[in-house]
Order: C-alpha cells, then sequence, then structure tokens
C-alpha cells in the first residue's frame, strides 16, 4: 500500500532512472509492445491489402481476448516450473524466454504464409503471438515487481511505458514502412529478429531473488493443512493438490487476509481508476472523422503528438512518484484523467478546429501515461511478492475489462446523446475514481503488516 514517504530532492528522484532495474524495464517494455500490433491493425492492414474479405478480418478482434483472460493461466507462469529453463534461467526468465520463442516462432510462421489461401493457418499463428505476448506480459510484471522495492516501481513503469511505446511505433510504422519498400514477408521478419531485443536483455539481467517454489509451498500454512489431512492418499494426488492450493487458493486467500473487508473498496478502485478513459476510447476516432479531419491529419496528430505526450506523462508520473509518493499521485491522476476528456466536449462543440485537436490530444495522452505509470506502480505496492504473477494479472485484468465493456455502448450512447454528451458522461464516469483516490490517499486503509496483527 502507498505509505508517506519522506520528499526526495529532485537530483535523488531523477537519479533513480539510471538506476539498472529502471534502464531494464526500457527493453523490456519494447519486447511487450512489439508483438501487440502485429496481431492487431498492422495484421489486419496486411490481410486488407492482400484481398482478404472485410467479414473475414473482423473476426481477428477477438484474438483480443486474449490479453483480457491472461490471469487464467498466470498461476501455471506464476508456480510452474519450466524443465531446463527455470533451473538454468529462473522462473521470471524461464518463462520470459518460452514466451519470446512463441512470439518470434508466430511472427516467422506468419512471414511464409499466403493470407488468402492460408487464412485459417494466420490465424493459429496469430493467436501464438497474441498468447505468447500475453504470457510475456504476466511474467515481465512479476520480474519487475521481484527486482526493486516499491519506492522505484514508478520509475520503472514509467521507462516500461516508453518502451512499450517503442514497439508499438516499431510494429505500427515501422512494419508497414519496411511492407511498403520491400514485401510483408520481409516486415515479419524484421518483427521476428526484434525479438531479440527482449531475449537479450533477459539473458544479461539476473533472477530476482525469490524462495523455491517447494519452499513457498511448504511455508503456505493452507498447503501444510491439506498435506495433514491428506495424509494416505496417493503422492501424486497429494503433490497436485498442494500445487493447486498453493498455485490458485493462495493468492487470493492472500490478497483477502491481508486488507479483509478492504479488499472490496481496492478491487472496486482498481476496477474504476481507468473507467473514463476506456470508456471513451471507442468513439475518440468516430468523432475526429465526423468532425471532418483527414485520415492524414488524425494519423499526424494522435502518432506524433499522441505519442510523445504518453511517453512524457509516463516519465513525468515516475518523477512525480519518486519526489511525492504514490497517494497524492494517484489523486491528481485520476483527477486530470477525468478532466482532460472534458476537452473532447469542447472539441466536439468547436467543430473542424486543428488546434482544437492538438491541444486535445496533448492532454488526454499526458494525462493517461502520468496515470497508468502512478497506477501500475500502485498496483505493484498491491501485489504479494509470494504470488506475484498470479495477483497482478487479475489487477490488470480488472482495470481493463469494466472500461472495454462500457466501451461497446459508445455507439448508442453517441446516437441518442451526441458526442458532447456522450464525453461528458465519460468524464463524470471518473468520479469514483478520484473519491477512492482520496480515501487511499488519507492513509485510511490497513498496511499489510496492520491487516496480519
Amino acid at each position: 500500500m502507498p505509505t508517506p514517504t519522506a520528499h526526495r530532492s529532485w537530483g535523488d528522484a531523477l537519479a533513480i532512472y539510471l538506476k539498472a532495474p529502471v534502464l531494464t524495464m526500457l527493453f523490456l517494455g519494447f519486447s511487450a509492445g512489439l508483438p501487440f500490433l502485429l496481431v492487431f491493425s498492422t495484421l489486419t492492414a496486411w490481410l486488407r491489402s492482400d484481398g482478404v474479405e472485410v467479414a473475414a478480418i473482423g473476426f481477428f478482434a477477438w484474438i483480443g481476448i486474449l490479453y483480457s483472460i491472461k490471469f487464467f493461466w498466470a498461476p501455471v507462469v506464476d508456480r510452474l516450473a519450466l524443465p531446463g529453463l527455470t533451473r538454468w534461467f529462473g522462473q521470471r526468465r524461464g518463462w520470459m524466454l518460452l514466451a519470446q520463442m512463441m512470439i518470434a516462432a508466430g511472427l516467422a510462421s506468419l512471414a511464409h504464409l499466403d493470407p488468402v489461401g492460408h487464412l485459417p493457418m494466420v490465424a493459429i499463428c496469430s493467436l501464438l503471438v497474441a498468447f505468447g505476448s500475453a504470457t510475456q506480459d504476466i511474467a515481465i510484471d512479476a520480474f519487475r515487481i521481484e527486482s526493486a522495492p516499491d519506492d522505484m516501481q514508478a520509475a520503472m513503469a514509467s521507462t516500461y511505458i516508453v518502451g512499450y511505446r517503442g514497439g508499438l511505433i516499431a510494429a505500427g510504422a515501422g512494419a508497414l514502412y519496411v511492407a511498403s519498400l520491400v514485401s510483408w514477408k520481409a516486415a515479419y521478419l524484421c518483427m521476428a529478429a526484434l525479438v531479440l531485443v527482449g531475449v537479450v536483455t533477459v539473458l544479461l539481467r539476473p533472477e530476482p531473488e525469490r524462495l523455491s517454489l517447494s519452499t513457498q509451498l511448504i511455508h503456505e500454512p493452507r498447503v501444510r493443512a491439506f498435506l495433514r489431512v491428506s495424509r494416505g492418499r496417493p503422492d501424486w494426488l497429494r503433490r497436485l493438490g498442494a500445487w493447486v492450493i498453493g498455485a490458485i487458493v493462495c493468492p487470493f486467500t492472500d490478497f483477502f487476509s491481508r486488507y479483509r473487508r478492504q479488499a472490496l473498496w481496492l478491487l472496486v478502485f482498481v476496477a474504476v481508476f481507468r473507467i473514463s478513459d476506456l470508456a471513451m476510447a471507442s468513439m475518440a476516432h468516430p468523432l475526429y472523422i465526423d468532425l471532418g479531419f483527414s485520415l492524414a491529419t488524425i494519423a499526424n496528430v494522435t502518432n506524433v503528438f499522441g505519442i510523445a505526450m504518453s511517453i512524457l506523462g509516463g516519465i513525468l508520473g515516475g518523477l512525480l512518484v519518486a519526489r511525492y509518493g504514490i497517494g497524492p499521485l494517484l489523486v491528481f491522476g485520476a483527477t486530470a484523467t477525468a478532466l482532460t476528456n472534458l476537452l473532447f466536449v469542447v472539441l466536439a462543440s468547436t467543430g473542424d478546429n486543428l488546434a482544437m485537436l492538438v491541444i486535445t490530444i496533448i492532454g488526454d495522452n499526458l494525462s493517461n501515461g502520468l496515470a497508468s505509470a502512478v497506477f501500475i506502480a500502485f498496483l505493484s505496492t498491491l501485489t504479494s511478492r509470494a504470488y506475484t504473477a498470479t495477483q497482478y494479472a487479475l489487477f490488470s485484468s480488472l482495470m481493463t475489462l469494466p472500461g472495454k465493456f462500457l466501451s461497446g455502448f459508445g455507439g448508442l450512447v453517441v446516437d441518442v446523446q451526441g458526442y458532447a454528451g456522450f464525453f461528458l458522461l465519460a468524464s463524470l464516469l471518473g468520479l469514483p475514481a478520484i473519491l477512492l483516490a482520496l480515501w487511499v490517499n488519507r492513509g485510511t486503509l490497513l498496511s499489510p503488516a496492520e491487516s496480519e496483527t
């Protein structure tokens, strides 16, 4: 949990960005961002340019569901030792390397396929890339949390965001550039080669210190209780039961035992913090088009200013948390996200105004980059280091699912209320997040140590 900390000097706050764990996340962020667009917008551009029907292309959007349900296999990534890889590289690095091999194999396979004649195989290879990417996300999040103390998590989150955006640029503009100059095969082979950025990073950095899996299991009271009552049963059944309890049951009971009745409010806070931002996302581009902005203008403004501001916001968020602590920045981030949605209300009312579009994109991405870095650091403080992969995967999924669900109804609201009314409503959805952020910042939540006494 965020606790009051002494304010650092600006020099000390900036110096955090030079530490090895923080710099590591720049490259792992790139590795995480690289595959994302290669199974979404870049892939759909390839499919359409090769003559695949639009109706068939639409089904590829379902691949994204894998990113939202990754908490289902997070306990496996958290606790299952991989033959050879875990012994040689450790639990976190071993899983990252396996995931990167899946991503590279999927991308290389896609490069050798003709989409028109082999669309089912394209779908299978895309699923392999997406599954590997989501698995890599689970392992990277656990690696990040276990690699440094809480006061470095915001800086690590901000460099991760910078690297992630770099991966998106490479997979978006970079892949399209190579495809236009050479071929789609060359583009996807180049992207497969860029997976080496993550591989080299994993090989160079040490595995975080943590107890062995068997030691963690035997120290868990629920596992010991199960082993006592299951005496006399087959050994394989007892081992399986102990693993299931330790990997699946304990991560959830641990969180509720540490925060007790406040755990439910924390989960509500996780669910609503980004709801204002995510709920309005589906109607942003339709608004730009309906206002009369050209596709070139939209691309230039959102790519140049949007990405630059999100990167700047992420760095600023990490810097401010290092200087002032997480609590105040949670309040600031939640408030800024809700208020910047009002810029869309103004944009919808002013029409084809390029200056207002630039201001809106800058404000929206700056606030979102800052809020994202701060909130990732906050989620890291909630996560027990005994169950990092499972708990963080649950938190990150819960953070995005409500907003994504509500975003699907955006078109219906716009039909009834218009764009200005829709974005005003999206801004109001941010009020619960602001109120709960104030509650967290007041320090009224039990700390884990207090909860256990």
